[in-house]
């Protein structure tokens, strides 16, 4: 069976950006991210991060689209 991995970032100058990004959204969340590896996050913590990020992804783009 083939890994597909989805996560990988297209433009590997976009992932600093990307990373600053979370990092910046965690922050106005209270969510305590560090260098490295977060595997003690709660799923509630991390998807909260990710959903603000798309979020903000998405009105920015419409946004721009009008």
């Amino acid at each position: 069976m083939a890994s597909n991995k989805t996560n990988r970032v297209e433009v590997p100058e976009a992932k600093a950006a990307m990373d600053r990004f979370k990092t910046e959204v965690a922050s106005e969340l209270g969510v305590n991210l560090k260098e490295g590896y977060n595997g003690d996050l709660t799923s509630r913590e991390a998807g909260s991060i990710g959903g603000e990020m798309v979020r903000r992804m998405i009105k920015r783009q419409e946004e721009q689209m009008k």
